[in-house]
């Protein structure tokens, strides 16, 4: 999953989205290495490059949002949201459209893993801490529970077997089994009633995890 935006842009992702549009590209981000070793304190996996992935991700999202354009963010790990929502949060209230086959709600603690992908949803609400960082501590939280709509979404049964409550309780969430027999419908929905403006994130998983499992 790390490789695939170097692949998609080797198999002409730009090239293909300039027959739809005018584009501008940004390149890439760069990143520091990193580290596989989970932090016994964060309970996260490589806490100070999630922290430097989240400033760099925003610094660059903002400068395109400045530069009066539409930002499309590619990447191989959905904790890179929190870099696009810190940068458009500067703008007034934000709505989050969140299409995931999982709720990445987990606190840091409660991940088997360790992976911040397991996460980025309990840091965007403010319900992990994140106090370890000072500078991704003063950003949170990026999003309210009522500007969320959760779609796809089907680890419920993983969820109740762990011990874990469900966002569903209080985020407005459809899951897979409803999205698949309403689909026009419920994001047609989703979308109507988030505020303006809002951001789109997308894990392919929502497809099929077994296809396209969790970055581990």
């Amino acid at each position: 999953m790390a490789r695939s935006p170097t692949v998609l842009r080797e198999n002409g992702l730009v090239d293909g989205i300039r027959q739809h549009a005018d584009v501008h590209d940004y390149g890439d981000v760069a990143l520091p290495s990193p580290s596989s070793e989970r932090d016994a304190e964060t309970h996260i996996i490589d806490p100070q490059g999630l922290g430097e992935m989240v400033a760099r991700v925003r610094d660059t999202v903002a400068l395109i949002l400045d530069d009066g354009n539409l930002p499309l963010v590619i990447g191989g790990d959905c904790p890179l949201l929190l870099g696009c929502l810190a940068a458009a949060d500067r703008r007034d209230r934000l709505g989050l459209l969140f299409v995931d086959g999982h709720e990445d709600a987990y606190l840091p603690e409660q991940s088997s893993t360790g992976e911040a992908a397991d996460m980025e949803l309990a840091f965007a609400l403010g319900i992990a801490d994140a106090s370890w960082s000072s500078e991704l501590n003063h950003l949170l939280p990026l999003v309210e529970p009522t500007d969320v709509r959760i779609l796809g979404a089907r680890d419920a049964d993983i969820l109740r077997a762990e011990g874990v409550p469900s966002l569903g309780d209080r985020i407005e969430l459809a899951d897979g089994i409803r999205l698949a027999a309403e689909p026009e419908g419920i994001v047609e929905s989703a979308c109507a009633s988030l505020p303006d403006p809002w951001w789109f994130h997308l894990d392919l998983d929502v497809l099929s995890t077994d296809a396209l499992p969790a970055v581990d």
